[in-house]
C-alpha cells in the first residue's frame, strides 16, 4: 500500500449571499416551505428569459481576485444538458470553456500549494427529498422535489489535483470557506448547504506522471463527512490496485452511516453534457476600470491577518493568532480592541475565552456583543492600572455583556474598586489570621502553601476587592512578625 500515491482535486459549490436568485427575482432565504420561491423563470416555464443577477457576478469576481485569478475579460454562460428531477429546465446555466477566472492559487496555513484551476457561475439544481429509508438517497420509497433552490446563485471552485491526503483537502476546505465568508460574498454554512463540495480522487503508483481512474465522490456535507469518505476511497482504490484490479471512473456517493462510498453512476464526459452557448445571454465583457476598483474593495484576507498576529506589534502565539484570523469578525473586534489601547495579549485571552463563552452561551454573534471593543480595552485599563482585580473584572465583564454598561460604571456604582489601602488591608489581615490559627502554625512548621490559603481567605473577605499582590505582601510580614 506505501507503493500508492493519493491524488485529490476539490469542487467546491458556494452558494452566493444575494437576496435574490442568479436570473429571476426570487428570494434566496433558507427554511421556506418547499416550492414557494418559485418563478416561471427559475421553473424553465416555456417564453421566460433570464435576466443576470450583478451581484452575484461581482461576489463572484471578487473571490477570483482573492484566490489571485486571471479575470477574463470577456466571458459567456453555457446551458449544460442532463435529466435529472431536481432539474426544471433538463438543462444548467453554467460555465463551459470560457469561465470568468482562471489560474489561480491558495497557499494553507500548512504550507501546502494549492493550484485554482477556475472558478466559475452557475444556478443551482432543486433538492430531492426521499422517503422510505433514512439519511440515504438510494432505497427509498419516494423523491419529493423542493425547487426552492433551482435557480440559487452558485459559484464553483475548482482545483487541480494538488491535494495529497484528505487532511490536506480539508484543511483547503476550510480555508476556502474562510475566505468567501471574510469577503460576505457566502455565508459558508454547509449544514445548511451553502457550501458543497464534490472531491475528484485517485490512486496511481508513486514516481507516475498519468493520473488513474478518476471517482467523483458526492453527498459529503460536513468536514468530517469529506475526510472519512476521501480515507474510505482512497484504501478502496489502494486495495483494488494492490488486487491487480484497474478502479472504475464512476460517480460515487458517500453513506455516512457507513463511512464508506457506494457506486452511484458512471463518470461523465464533458461531452455528455452537450454543451453550448447560453443563446438568451450575451458574452459579458469586464471592464478594467471596474474591475480595479473591485480589486481595492479586497478586505485583508485570512492569511495576510494570521501574519500581522504573529508578528508585531500583536505578536501572538501561532495557535492565538489562527483563532483570531479564523473569523473575519472576530479579527475586527481584536484589532479595535487593541488599538483602543488594550494590550494584545490580554484582549486576545478574553475575546477567545470570556466573550466568546458568554456569546456561545446566549447563541450570539460577536457583532451582537454589547460589549464594543474599545469598552473591553477601557476594562483592561482598570485591572492594568489596579482599579479593579482580574477576578473582580470578570465580573464587571459579565454585568457588561448583560447590560451594555461601561466598564467604569459598573464599577463605581457596584463600589468593585479594588481595596489597594494597606491600612484598611492589614485591618483584613489581622482578622483572617486571628480566625485561621491551624494555618499560621502551619507556616511556622514551614508549609508554605498556607500563605496562599490565607490570601485566599483576605480575597474571600474583601469580596475579592483586595490588591492581590498587596494582600500577599502584608500576609507574609504579618506571618513573619508574629
Amino acid at each position: 500500500m506505501t507503493d500508492f500515491e493519493t491524488v485529490i482535486g476539490l469542487e467546491v459549490h458556494a452558494e452566493l449571499a444575494t437576496e435574490s436568485k442568479l436570473f429571476c427575482g426570487c428570494p434566496t432565504s433558507f427554511g421556506a416551505p418547499p416550492n414557494t420561491h418559485v418563478c416561471p423563470i427559475c421553473l424553465g416555464l416555456p417564453g421566460v428569459l433570464p435576466v443576470m443577477n450583478g451581484r452575484a457576478l461581482e461576489f463572484a469576481i471578487m473571490t477570483g481576485l482573492a484566490l489571485e485569478c486571471e479575470i477574463v475579460p470577456k466571458f459567456k454562460f453555457d446551458r449544460k444538458h442532463y435529466y435529472y428531477p431536481d432539474l426544471p429546465k433538463n438543462f444548467q446555466i453554467s460555465q463551459y470553456d470560457i469561465p470568468f477566472a482562471r489560474s489561480g492559487q491558495l497557499n494553507l496555513p500548512s504550507g501546502k500549494h494549492v493550484r485554482i484551476h477556475r472558478v466559475h457561475l452557475e444556478e443551482d439544481a432543486g433538492k430531492l427529498v426521499h422517503e422510505g429509508v433514512a439519511g440515504q438517497i438510494g432505497g427509498g420509497t419516494a423523491a419529493l422535489v423542493d425547487y426552492n433552490r433551482a435557480g440559487i446563485p452558485l459559484m464553483e471552485i475548482v482545483s487541480e489535483p494538488d491535494l495529497r491526503e484528505p487532511a490536506q483537502a480539508v484543511e483547503y476546505l476550510k480555508e476556502i470557506q474562510k475566505i468567501v465568508r471574510y469577503l460576505g460574498v457566502s455565508d459558508g454554512n454547509m449544514e445548511e448547504g451553502s457550501l458543497r463540495c464534490d472531491a475528484n480522487i485517485s490512486v496511481r503508483r508513486k514516481g507516475e506522471e498519468k493520473l488513474g481512474a478518476k471517482v467523483e465522490i458526492k453527498n459529503m456535507n460536513s468536514f468530517k463527512g469529506v475526510e472519512r469518505a476521501l480515507t474510505h476511497e482512497a484504501a478502496r482504490q489502494r486495495e483494488e490496485l494492490g488486487a491487480g484490479r484497474k478502479p472504475v471512473q464512476e460517480t460515487r456517493l458517500f453513506d455516512d452511516a457507513t463511512g464508506e462510498t457506494r457506486p452511484m453512476r458512471s463518470k461523465e464526459e464533458a461531452h455528455d453534457y452537450r454543451y453550448f452557448p447560453e443563446p438568451d445571454l450575451l458574452p459579458f465583457t469586464m471592464d478594467a476600470a471596474r474591475l480595479e476598483t473591485m480589486r481595492k474593495r479586497l478586505p485583508e484576507l485570512p492569511a495576510a491577518k494570521l501574519a500581522k498576529f504573529s508578528s508585531a506589534p500583536f505578536g501572538l502565539s501561532p495557535y492565538d493568532a489562527a483563532v483570531l484570523a479564523a473569523d473575519r469578525d472576530l479579527a475586527c473586534y481584536f484589532e479595535e480592541a487593541v488599538e483602543a489601547g488594550a494590550p494584545p495579549k490580554q484582549a486576545c485571552n478574553w475575546v477567545t475565552t470570556e466573550l466568546l463563552g458568554a456569546l456561545n452561551a446566549a447563541g450570539q454573534r460577536i457583532t451582537e456583543s454589547r460589549v464594543k471593543p474599545e469598552e473591553l480595552a477601557s476594562m483592561l485599563k482598570l485591572v492594568e492600572d489596579g482599579t479593579i482585580s482580574g477576578k473582580i473584572a470578570k465580573t464587571v465583564f459579565a454585568e457588561m455583556f448583560s447590560t451594555g454598561h461601561a466598564a467604569a460604571d459598573i464599577v463605581k456604582v457596584q463600589g468593585l474598586t479594588q481595596i489597594a489601602d494597606e491600612g484598611a488591608l492589614r485591618a483584613e489581615v489581622g482578622k483572617v489570621l486571628a480566625a485561621n490559627p491551624k494555618s499560621v502554625a502551619d507556616f511556622k512548621a514551614g508549609k508554605q502553601q498556607a500563605v496562599g490559603f490565607l490570601v485566599g481567605a483576605v480575597m474571600k473577605a474583601t469580596g475579592g476587592k483586595a490588591n492581590p499582590q498587596l494582600a500577599n505582601k502584608l500576609v507574609r510580614e504579618a506571618l513573619e512578625k508574629g
